[in-house]
């Protein structure tokens, strides 16, 4: 197998930090994520893709990490602790439960065998000579993958379809996204990872939010327009509005103004894991019916003729 350099896979180096390796695994999974490219190209896209995901994998995870660097470009096959000298192949004497104390592994004595990790790169290696311990059948490797999803999706909840490729063929998944999604929020979709002699690994998804035509994030708060016609305002009104618990009924004064804003207290996001939500603004905007007859045309310059402009926002 080719040594892939993890660092120069996500172009950063090598005593980059946590957030320098986050950051350009985003961009790059961002480029080169495979819905993003003809069909002609997917062979190329794909594998440039997963090396992405497997360098961010490894570089993410600090004990990980630590191995990596420690091994180099032999990490796989454990060129530096094979071959020459006696031992069991193990060269200068190192004995397996020597090995497994220094690499977070765990001798015969204490029973099990070594991490995930090391038994999936070094394979076999250690069944010869000490007691002809055997391997289980591992799972296929986890993948890591991103989407970004709409704001108001997130607040209320919903479905998103997206395509996969898997085991060689594309294949749909349609999503459920919980109400109160937060950014940054992992959801795992299991057995949609690699394949493997024990089945498949897991799909980690890591949920960022964007915003929408109508909804905007404000730190943990939600704002969003809602569009009401100016003789209601003048007498005021009650709008209904979606909300993560199903449908709020909100109350307009007569005399509210364009641009005010209405809060409603924890019909936001959460801010994290059993923590309260944040809150919903409703931000009133002015709208008019989609289709007006000729004398409700009429009326509307006839209020304009004498009324002073009206400005807001950018315009002066």
């Amino acid at each position: 197998m080719q040594f892939q350099d993890y660092y120069d896979t996500l172009g950063v180096a090598r005593g980059a930090s946590a957030d320098e390796i986050k950051k350009a695994y985003r961009k790059l999974a961002k480029e080169w994520h495979p819905d993003k490219h003809p069909a002609e190209k997917r062979d190329e896209v794909e594998k440039k893709f997963a090396a992405i995901s497997e360098a961010h994998e490894v570089l993410s995870d600090p004990e990980k990490r630590k191995r990596y660097d420690a091994l180099g470009a032999n990490w796989r096959q454990g060129q530096e602790f094979g071959g020459g000298g006696g031992g069991g192949g193990f060269g200068g004497g190192m004995d397996p439960e020597e090995f497994a104390r220094m690499f977070g592994g765990r001798g015969g004595a204490a029973g099990g065998g070594f991490s995930d990790f090391f038994a999936s790169m070094f394979g076999d290696m250690f069944a010869g000579g000490g007691g002809g311990r055997q391997r289980a059948p591992q799972k296929g490797r986890d993948v890591e993958a991103e989407m970004e999803i709409e704001i108001g999706l997130a607040l209320l909840g919903g479905k998103r379809a997206f395509s996969l490729n898997a085991a060689g063929s594309t294949r749909s998944v349609d999503l459920t996204i919980p109400k109160g999604s937060r950014d940054g929020q992992l959801m795992r979709l299991r057995g949609l990872g690699h394949p493997g002699p024990a089945g498949n690994g897991d799909l980690l998804l890591r949920l960022r939010l964007v915003p929408d035509e109508t909804y905007r994030m404000r730190g943990n708060d939600v704002e969003a327009d809602i569009l009401v016609a100016p003789w209601d305002l003048l007498d005021g009104t009650t709008v209904e509005v979606a909300v993560p618990g199903g449908t709020a009924n909100v109350k307009l004064q007569p005399g509210t103004k364009p641009g005010e804003r209405l809060r409603l207290r924890g019909q936001g996001l959460a801010a994290g894991e059993g923590q309260p939500g944040g809150d919903l603004y409703l931000v009133v905007r002015l709208g008019l019916p989609p289709e007006l007859t000729e004398r409700q045309q009429e009326l509307l310059r006839e209020l304009g003729k004498d009324a002073p402009p009206v400005r807001g926002g950018a315009a002066r």
